[in-house]
């Protein structure tokens, strides 16, 4: 975009960078605590990672060989058989302490969090919230989704069945950097007290929050070694992970979780996935405008867009559009950027170059083919080399990269419907399916508009927070976005085998009591008819 085509920046509002932190990268990263967090993390070389504020190096880190891989596999494995026979109570408690320890110790994450991925503190926050949800929520239910569970047997009171939950082993699970809190530790948490252990590869950019993880899960009691990190290049270190684990737990892109699954199903191992999306978001003709308005700001510039839920498709019913669409660019206009290591700033940073490489090529390249910037569209290098201004394109038409393709940034494009049948039919029409929201005065409306979108989460009048929060209920993608759930009962027995015990009572499941092969049919043949009768299952 040439300055010629940059919006003006004008009003009382104009968009403007926070008030700066006191505190640096090098009071927070200290030699001190580089040295505590990397202790016993599997690696013969050395690689680096960066701060987003700054493109300045954060640390120097142990980057792993597809030898430490495996080492760090074979101390797992020991250290699991051992994990899994501890009680679960006791495994239990392991989470409850680490749910105190993260929200007494959150300043220092916040920190770590904000630095490696450049995003604001309040969006950092977010990570500590659903990581603490996440804790209590499986430090509380995990006996319930893991007792034994009696079934009904093939023969009324002659057949006893119990269903055992059993670990899987060494859980490998692949993280993303954008939220390097949650993506991380928080699908740990379930497979831990499941009784399983884990090797993790966070990206190398973001590995300074989860080894932090690491350091307070074993502070709360977990044994270092059920916990292994490795860390270092994808392409390198992925596969290997892939190779050793007995269970995989993957988030990341629909390219790369295609890779994964591949390797996975070539092991017959078994694998979770959550992928990419292009989330869309529905204001319906009855909607509030002004909470739509801003809870669209929320919805799609949380961590400047950099989330897997975030909304980047808006769909607003023609009769209000106009209206809606000055409110939203009024409040995005308004929105402070900033590097500030404490609350106040509306939006970080884009984690690197190539975030921003795509972001600005998806919204000039709407511009060059006729999209108008609402609000936004520019690069801010006065902040910092990754800043992009939050961005509402309108005009966006289906050529153009930015109508299909996931940015995974701050831009939105805004779209007109007519109908609820044209707006469910326009949602639906991407390859994704991950997340959506819903925004209308009538809730039974918004539920039943929900029910029909082919998304794994759906929010009524938010953007994507009541969905993702709500711990006891599965979240996950559909189509393309992704295979598997986290979070409820999907979320910790996926790290389990389930196991069928079935006791034969009294008689054999076989001719007995003097029949021959004849006289058993007949006799199995009545009983079934009245099992039916008498409504068993």
């Amino acid at each position: 975009m040439t300055d010629s085509q940059a919006p003006e920046k004008t009003g009382t509002n104009p968009l403007a960078p926070a008030p700066a932190g006191a505190r640096t990268a090098a009071d927070v990263v200290t030699p001190e605590l580089i040295a505590q967090l990397t202790k016993g993390v599997a690696g013969s070389g050395r690689t680096a990672n960066h701060t987003p504020f700054t493109g300045e190096k954060l640390a120097d880190l142990p980057e792993s060989t597809p030898e430490d891989v495996r080492q760090a596999f074979e101390a797992a494995r020991k250290a699991q058989s051992v994990w899994a026979q501890v009680p679960l109570r006791q495994r239990a408690a392991v989470l409850l302490r680490f749910h105190d320890l993260v929200l007494a110790r959150q300043a220092e994450v916040l920190d770590l969090i904000q630095l490696e991925t450049g995003k604001a503190r309040l969006h950092a926050h977010e990570e500590v919230q659903a990581v603490a949800v996440a804790a209590r929520h499986y430090g509380r239910r995990a006996a319930a989704y893991l007792r034994p569970k009696r079934h009904a047997g093939a023969m009324p009171t002659l057949t006893r069945v119990t269903e055992l939950r059993h670990p899987r082993g060494v859980v490998g699970q692949i993280a993303p950097w954008n939220y390097p809190l949650e993506l991380s530790v928080g699908d740990a948490l379930p497979a831990f007290v499941a009784g399983n252990a884990v090797v993790m590869k966070p990206d190398t950019e973001t590995s300074l929050t989860a080894l932090w993880a690491r350091d307070l899960l074993i502070e709360a009691g977990l044994p270092a070694d059920v916990f292994q990190v490795v860390l270092g290049e994808g392409h390198v270190v992925g596969p290997e992970v892939v190779k050793h684990a007995d269970y995989v737990s993957f988030t990341g892109s629909t390219r790369t979780g295609r890779e994964v699954a591949q390797g996975a199903a070539a092991r017959l191992i078994g694998v979770s996935l959550e992928l990419g999306g292009k989330n869309a978001m529905l204001v319906l003709d009855d909607a509030d405008i002004d909470k739509a308005a801003a809870g669209a700001v929320r919805a799609c510039f949380s961590s400047a867009g950099q989330l897997c839920v975030s909304i980047e498709r808006l769909y607003v019913h023609e009769s209000i559009a106009g209206t809606f669409l000055e409110r939203f660019a009024a409040r995005t206009k308004a929105m402070r950027l900033g590097t500030s290591l404490a609350y106040g700033a509306d939006m970080g940073s884009l984690v690197g170059e190539r975030q921003l490489e795509t972001v600005t090529r998806h919204v000039d390249q709407a511009v060059a083919k006729g999209a108008k910037v609402v609000a936004g569209g520019v690069a801010r290098p006065d902040i910092g080399p990754y800043f992009y201004e939050p961005t509402i394109l309108d005009g966006v038409t289906e050529p153009m990269s930015v109508c299909a393709e996931e940015t995974f940034g701050p831009v939105v494009s805004v779209y007109r419907f007519r109908t609820e049948d044209e707006a469910v039919e326009l949602a639906n029409s991407t390859p994704y399916g991950l997340n959506s929201s819903v925004w209308t005065a009538n809730g039974s409306r918004g539920r039943a508009v929900a029910a029909r979108l082919r998304t794994g989460t759906v929010n009524v009048n938010e953007g994507y927070a009541p969905a993702y929060g709500s711990v006891q209920s599965p979240m996950g993608g559909m189509k393309d976005s992704g295979l598997g759930r986290r979070h409820g009962s999907e979320g910790i027995l996926k790290y389990t085998e389930a196991q069928t015990v079935a006791q034969q009572r009294l008689l054999p499941m076989a001719p007995s009591l003097g029949m021959d092969d004849e006289r058993y049919a007949q006799f199995m043949s009545r009983s079934l008819r009245l099992m039916k009768a008498f409504r068993f299952r």
